[in-house]
């Protein structure tokens, strides 16, 4: 393989390693807040025994988070080095108020949070943790806004120079507010609360179905399950606006969402199926007749912009784009059927004895995951052939200066030092399950009583 291959393959690598993580912890810390809160009106120890776990499982996660995205960063230079200087005057910016406005507030406040249980009183204890929750929904906004400017650029000019061009910033908040930042950025937050709260309840089911800390898992349930509802729900909602500004802003993206050829007739919306390239249609689908234009533009008859309108060179990879498109859809509908499901046990007092529904809880930890991969996937996927939307192509911003061998040698490196990670997290996270919130429930009731 070349250079560009490999180095596209490493980043994604790294990319979709590191992304486990955020999700979880942007999740778990709005809990957190709630949690604590509880605790501080109503003192009852089994809330404040309910944040103490939660919170060491946060900082396992949120440690293997920094870990993990630190080499992202250095790939801009190493591998992507025509790339980095392309964009360097609006991802400093970006990256800049991440590290000042997230990473220092959420970094700063977590020692407290971690251990300052004892130290500081109950109320400094919960500013920390609010600050900490801040912090990490902070950090996910400048990271959004600056992949956004990538699919929808905005607030800048090209410069050319002895180096080449490059864009400059002449509005920092065109470049914040550029037309996709919003609508990905509460799809972001969406689908970490989502992951958040599928992770507490798995971990909750799986106490019960053991008959261990019953109390504990049907108050973590409860908190979750009401989370999980809310937010997966609200997801078709972002979603649907997400995708009708892709339909504005990036129409070879959205009819590669759906294996959309043909330009100027309604489009169809796909439950399933195959996208013959060569031939150029969907092979192997059941679909919806003109659900796309209905849902884009209000009408089933409506016009769609579809990829024959674009060269084959300036179209994605539409198999692969329609793919996870629809993995993060079929994912995406399950989650809502299980929060929901699980409304209704709990409604009819029936939750806690649906042993089945618990199992389908413990796993349904990996659905949050998948979508979120999946959806990332589609989208970096659906920009292709560009690295910035209509301004600098993938091909034209990797480090000419690095052979693939270097390439493949660093790859292989990030494979082991991942793979190692990602066992020493499960091995982590295990033991701290495996142990259980027991002493932090003895040391609550006992402190309160003294």
């Amino acid at each position: 393989m070349d250079t560009l291959t490999l180095s596209r393959i490493q980043f994604g690598l790294t990319a979709a390693f590191h992304y486990l993580y955020p999700p979880l912890s942007i999740g778990l810390s709005l809990m957190l807040v709630f949690m604590e809160g509880v605790y501080l009106k109503t003192r009852k120890p089994l809330y404040e025994h309910l944040t103490r776990f939660w919170v060491r499982i946060f900082g396992l996660i949120f440690a293997l988070g920094v870990a993990s995205g630190i080499t992202m960063e250095f790939q801009f230079g190493t591998n992507w080095a025509t790339y980095s200087r392309f964009v360097g005057d609006v991802f400093g910016s970006a990256l800049a108020a991440e590290g000042v406005f997230a990473f220092f507030l959420e970094s700063g406040f977590l020692a407290i949070l971690l251990f300052g249980w004892n130290r500081v009183k109950p109320r400094t204890h919960f500013i920390a943790t609010l600050l900490v929750a801040l912090g990490a929904h902070f950090s996910a906004v400048w990271i959004v806004v600056a992949n956004s400017w990538q699919q929808t650029p905005g607030g800048y000019h090209l410069v050319t120079g002895g180096t080449g061009t490059r864009a400059e910033i002449t509005d920092f908040w065109k470049l914040v507010f550029n037309p996709s930042a919003l609508d990905r950025l509460f799809h972001v937050y969406l689908g970490a609360w989502v992951a958040g709260a599928f992770f507490m309840l798995s971990v909750s089911a799986w106490y019960l179905l053991k008959k261990r800390h019953e109390e504990f898992a049907r108050t973590s349930m409860r908190i979750a399950l009401t989370v999980a509802a809310a937010a997966s729900l609200l997801q078709l909602v972002s979603g649907h606006s997400s995708g009708r500004g892709v339909g504005v802003n990036q129409p070879p993206k959205l009819a590669a969402y759906e294996g959309h050829y043909a330009d100027g007739t309604p489009a169809d919306l796909y439950l399933f199926g195959w996208v013959d390239e060569k031939a150029e249609k969907v092979t192997m689908g059941v679909a919806l007749p003109g659900m796309l234009s209905y849902l884009s533009k209000g009408s089933t008859s409506a016009p769609m912009k579809g990829l024959s309108a674009f060269p084959p060179n300036e179209r994605p990879p539409v198999n692969a784009v329609f793919q996870s498109y629809h993995l993060m859809v079929a994912v995406g509908m399950s989650l809502i059927l299980i929060a929901w499901g699980g409304m209704l046990f709990w409604w009819r007092k029936s939750l806690w004895t649906k042993r089945w529904y618990l199992w389908i809880l413990v796993f349904s930890v990996l659905g949050p995951q998948i979508a979120n991969q999946a959806g990332w996937f589609s989208a970096e996927l659906g920009r292709q052939p560009w690295v910035v939307y209509n301004l600098l192509k993938t091909s034209d911003g990797f480090s000419p200066g690095v052979s693939p061998g270097q390439v493949m040698i660093s790859l292989a490196l990030f494979t082991a030092m991942y793979l190692l990670l990602f066992i020493l997290f499960l091995f982590l996270l295990n033991e701290k399950i495996q142990h259980g919130p027991v002493d932090d429930l003895a040391e609550a009731e006992g402190r309160h009583r003294a």
